[in-house]
């Protein structure tokens, strides 16, 4: 399905966990990011999603909770990670 070269895990940088990934193409960089859209919808969670042709890279943080990392944006990470199989 999907070419995971994953360039890093989740880490937590400046109150953001924040994960890259690289795909085949930009074709499937994209597909990754409408199903990471449709998941936040759900969760009503609204990451910063950043997509350079087969790159991406999302950041995740609860503006509710002032802008850091809380549960709610580990279980969304966790939700992206199955997202990859």
């Amino acid at each position: 399905m999907y070419l995971n070269l994953s360039l890093t895990m989740w880490q937590e940088i400046d109150n953001k966990l924040v994960r890259e990934f690289k795909f085949k193409d930009f074709v499937e960089a994209f597909a990754f990011i409408s199903k990471v859209a449709l998941l936040a919808e759900r969760q009503n969670h609204h990451p910063e999603l950043y997509n350079v042709y087969n790159q991406v890279k999302i950041s995740l943080c609860t503006h509710d909770a002032g802008n850091v990392v809380t549960e709610h944006d580990r279980k969304l990470a966790a939700a992206i990670d199955k997202v990859l199989g």
